[in-house]
Order: structure tokens, then C-alpha cells, then sequence
């Protein structure tokens, strides 16, 4: 967990910070711990086989509550926050948090009209490979149901349904990898990604 803290609350939030300040923006770097931004308990993973088993993995983390006083507080004077996804336990122990997880669950607390969530994909895929450029809470069942959506996907397509559930207008999981493609996404017709809608 020390080296997990190192990294996502060091030298890569650091590495984020640096380019958005160089790039005329003003960042913060945050992690779950400043200003109680996110509470955690241990997450306990039950057995795929059998439900009535409980598996220990360390020190992964699921979120109690998130407290965005602090990040309410940097946006009002348009400071950028950058949040390394480590959450605090009640006897102040550390955990670390699925990212996507809690982006879906921070931009439900901060009412986000977006969320955008880039990836190391073009977006959710078929089984053919092709891209689904919008899916609907009814389709995502079916694609779990039928094994499409797997893996590390799995995560990101939750949250990102649970803040479509919970307020947030759009969801897009976008291929991190193509250049500008924030900018692609939200300016221009063409869907470079999957958008995620709640109903």
C-alpha cells in the first residue's frame, strides 16, 4: 500500500499536475485523505463459487461517503483538481480505490452535467470488435449477461451507469490514446466513443 500511495499520490499525480499547470491550467493534486474527501472500508470479494465465502485481498478499498467540500473549494477558485483514488478507514488506514469507481461517485456528489472516463480502448466493443457508441441501462444487462462486457471494463461501465442513474447527464468512455479526444467527444457530431445513457 506504501508504494500504491507513492505512486498514484506522487509520481503520477504529480506528473498530471505538472502538465496541466505547464499547459496554462492551475492544479491540485488531492488524494482521499485531504479535507476526509473519501471514507473507505476494506472491500471483501465474495467467492465465485461459492457465495457464502468471503476472500481478504489487501488493502482495496470500497467508498463509504465522499465529503467534496475541498473540491468545491478549489473549483470555486478555478484550481483544477487532480484525485488519486486512496481512501482513509476508520482507525486511518489506507485503501486503494477502483479509479473509475470513484469518478462515477464523485461526479454524482458534485452533480457533474459529465463524466468522461478515458481508457486504453476506443470505447465498449461488441463481440465482433466493433465500437457501441451509445448504449442504454437495458443494454449494458444484456452485454453482462452475455459475457461482452468483461474484465476491467466491468468497473468502468458500473460507475459509469450508476452516475447515469444518479443525475449525471452523459457518460462517455473515450479512447484515451487518440489526440484531443475530449474535444472530439464533446464538439463535434461524430461519436468517438461509447455514451452511456440511464434509461
Amino acid at each position: 500500500m506504501e508504494v500504491v500511495e507513492w505512486v498514484l499520490a506522487g509520481q503520477v499525480q504529480q506528473d498530471i499536475v505538472g502538465l496541466i499547470n505547464q499547459a496554462g491550467g492551475k492544479a491540485v493534486g488531492l488524494t482521499g485523505r485531504d479535507g476526509g474527501l473519501i471514507r473507505a472500508k476494506k472491500l471483501k470479494m465474495v467467492d465465485k463459487d461459492d457465495p457464502t465465502k468471503e476472500h481478504d485481498i489487501g488493502f482495496v478499498g470500497d467508498i463509504v461517503s465522499i465529503d467534496p467540500s475541498v473540491v468545491k473549494a478549489l473549483q470555486d477558485d478555478a484550481f483544477i483538481p487532480v484525485i488519486s483514488p486512496i481512501g482513509f478507514g476508520e482507525a486511518n488506514e489506507s485503501y486503494n480505490i477502483n479509479a473509475d469507481v470513484v469518478a462515477g461517485k464523485l461526479a454524482t456528489v458534485l452533480k457533474a452535467e459529465k463524466l468522461m472516463l478515458l481508457t486504453n480502448t476506443p470505447g465498449v466493443l461488441n463481440k465482433a470488435g466493433e465500437l457501441l457508441t451509445d448504449l442504454s441501462a437495458r443494454e449494458i444487462d444484456e452485454l453482462f449477461a452475455d459475457g461482452t462486457i468483461s474484465g476491467g471494463m466491468l468497473p468502468k461501465i458500473e460507475g459509469a451507469l450508476d452516475a447515469a442513474k444518479s443525475g449525471v447527464n452523459s457518460v462517455h468512455i473515450i479512447d484515451g490514446r487518440v489526440p484531443h479526444a475530449m474535444l472530439l467527444e464533446i464538439l463535434t457530431d461524430q461519436a468517438y466513443g461509447t455514451m452511456i445513457r440511464s434509461h
